[in-house]
């Protein structure tokens, strides 16, 4: 609500007083709350949010103080045509809206009455004399939403910054440079609009981008962190062209838009290698992209940066010493399972070791480590693979996921004919891949004599250090996190700022359970006793549930109570 931005809070409060808006003891709340409570946002947004006024009254007081009309702008009082007079940058950014033209004076929308600045530089760019009006920003978002993606004639240079895209490249058959991206750009407007986007995802941090179509738009969105953000929306128009480039970069078949497809791209950003995997699938509105952006710069080979606690990394070491048996890392989809595991072998790798890999795909390669892909197509499938990896003549293996009975059981067998199995399992606990085991026909016995540890883990969102703030949580919380045993004052979260864009994080850090069964624990997983038993026994034997483990990361500082509860409810 950016047409609150008054910085003199009690000018606004008088505005709103005089036009009998809110009352002075409703704006004394207001204020109280932003005191104790650190917000960082206006007092006009407190207002709205605490249901004392509407946007639309802020705004008409607004513009009645500037000496500018004030209205309620939407897509029927919009020429969409004038809407190419300023770059579509510059209109989300700075909440601008065109409404129309008449005898070289350009009327427009702006949210914020009071910045001669950027009407001064709406004239400039528009070379018009510009009147404005005072609106909401959510109606001048709207308006803008219902016309961007058709109305622009879309300028690429308009959005994209060329800064260090000299520094992006891709690379043929992973030995070969096609060359200098200017030279590309130059020739391909597409081409530069792609590898903007992928430039932009390796320097943003983001694990994937989801190129989305929809009747009447592209949506590029990143994830990072864990969280998608809207990067971008394009005219649909543009869809076909920015699929095929990604497909000719992957070397998919550019002609088949009704099957699935998956492949790779290797370029170079910034003289380092990076890995793109891409999946494309067809849609309601054509073929949607995913593209899983692999740094391995980003990927964290040793154990002591990925979150654990002192005694949790000593245990788990201690468990990777084992010279045989089963160690599972479990999780969902995105919680680090994969990069826990190469952060273990690569503390196992020496010359007297032979460690093989199966895997789907090789996300990291590891120098001393034999890693192969399964390839399903041609029948080289997990099962397949492990038969043939236990004639290698293996000290260690490492298994990408255990999928089914027969990989499951192979395993199995391999770690009680002395080999170390490291894998992975999807459950929602450390505890619950036993029963996990169990579903895949895996017998009760063998369980409890080859498992030697299970890592459960989730990947939550650090706070960010630029905006971080201490707050006092609800008394709700409180009590959740007094039950866990972690009673303790200086509860932190972030505000937002522009370095974490106004998100409140920046990066992320795991939480752990690891579960190491003792004797009485492999005879209860023999006797096939209840999830819930294994689980409190485990506890009573001193196992850290996922939820302390996050509390203790929360009383350091580095993550907030809200994200622990986020990624562990099922504990609450």
């Amino acid at each position: 609500m950016s047409q609150i931005a008054v910085e003199n809070k009690t000018q606004l409060g008088q505005l709103l007083l005089e036009r009998n808006i809110v009352t002075a003891e409703q704006i004394e709340r207001a204020l109280t709350e932003q005191k104790e409570k650190g917000h960082r946002k206006l007092l006009g947004e407190l207002l709205v949010e605490m249901g004392y006024c509407t946007e639309n009254q802020i705004a008409s007081a607004l513009a009645k103080a500037y000496g500018v009309p004030y209205a309620q702008v939407g897509p029927k009082i919009c020429d969409p045509k004038v809407l190419e007079k300023l770059p579509r940058v510059f209109l989300e950014e700075h909440i601008v809206l065109p409404l129309f033209e008449v005898r070289g004076v350009l009327t427009a929308a702006v949210s914020e009455p009071a910045n001669v600045f950027l009407i001064d530089e709406i004239e400039r760019m528009s070379k018009c004399k510009v009147q404005i009006v005072c609106s909401t920003s959510k109606d001048i978002n709207a308006t803008l939403q219902t016309y961007l993606p058709a109305a622009n004639v879309f300028v690429i240079d308009d959005i994209i910054d060329d800064d260090g895209l000299e520094d992006f490249s891709l690379i043929e058959n992973i030995t070969q440079d096609i060359g200098n991206i200017e030279e590309i750009a130059g020739q391909s407007p597409v081409v530069k609009l792609v590898n903007y986007l992928l430039y932009n995802a390796v320097r943003e941090n983001a694990s994937d981008i989801h190129i989305e179509p929809d009747d009447k738009k592209l949506r590029v969105r990143y994830r990072v962190d864990g969280k998608l953000y809207e990067k971008i929306c394009l005219p649909h128009q543009m869809h076909a062209a920015i699929v095929s480039r990604i497909k000719i970069m992957a070397e998919l078949d550019i002609a088949q838009r009704r099957l699935p497809q998956d492949g790779g791209i290797h370029v170079l950003v910034e003289g380092r290698p990076i890995d793109l995997r891409v999946s494309v699938m067809p849609g309601n509105f054509g073929e949607k992209v995913v593209v899983r952006v692999i740094d391995p710069q980003k990927v964290l080979f040793n154990l002591e940066s990925l979150g654990f606690t002192y005694e949790n990394l000593k245990l788990f070491r201690k468990v990777l010493q084992a010279p045989n048996g089963i160690v599972l890392v479990t999780g969902p989809t995105g919680s680090g399972k994969n990069t826990t595991l190469y952060a273990a072998l690569s503390e196992l790798n020496h010359e007297d070791v032979n460690i093989c890999t199966v895997e789907d795909p090789v996300e990291c390669n590891i120098t001393g480590i034999n890693q192969f892909q399964v390839n399903p197509a041609a029948g080289f499938e997990f099962s397949t693979a492990l038969r043939s990896l236990l004639r290698q003549d293996p000290d260690i293996i490492m298994v990408g996921e255990i999928r089914d009975h027969t990989t499951a059981n192979i395993a199995v067998q391999a770690a009680l004919t002395g080999h170390l199995v490291l894998s992975t399992l999807h459950t929602n606990d450390a505890p619950g891949a036993v029963t996990r085991l169990l579903d895949l026909d895996i017998a009760p016995y063998l369980v409890s004599a080859s498992l030697i540890a299970i890592l459960a883990q989730r990947l939550v969102r650090k706070i960010c250090p630029n905006c971080k703030t201490e707050y006092e949580p609800p008394s709700s919380i409180r009590k959740v996190v007094e039950k866990a045993g972690g009673k303790f004052d200086g509860f932190c979260r972030g505000v937002g700022c522009k370095k974490c864009r106004n998100t409140g994080f920046a990066g992320r850090i795991a939480i752990h359970e690891l579960f190491v069964p003792n004797e009485e624990i492999m005879e209860m997983i023999t006797d096939q006793t209840s999830l819930k038993k294994l689980r409190a026994k485990g506890l009573q034997n001193g196992m850290v549930s996922l939820q302390s483990d996050g509390i203790e990361k929360v009383r350091a500082g580095i993550i907030s109570i809200e994200e622990v509860l986020r990624t562990t409810q099922a504990e609450v």
